[in-house]
């Protein structure tokens, strides 16, 4: 849970924009947004498989442009 303690002198401004970033770095919206509606498993399961077939696809690029 994201938590910030805004001092007395603190401008509001600021102290918004470093519970922004808190949020962002945690990943607080993005894991929101992924809840927002339901997946069934089936479609998690194939969008893992999607992400780590591209995950290997970008790794074997590389390794070929090295040689």
């Amino acid at each position: 849970m994201a938590h910030i303690v805004v001092d007395e002198n603190e401008m509001l401004e600021k102290a918004i924009k470093r519970f922004k970033r808190m949020v962002e770095k945690e990943g607080i919206i993005r894991e929101f947004k992924k809840r927002e509606y339901y997946e069934k498993p089936s479609t998690i399961l194939n969008r893992k498989k999607k992400a780590i077939q591209r995950k290997l696809m970008k790794k074997n690029r590389k390794g070929k442009a090295e040689y």
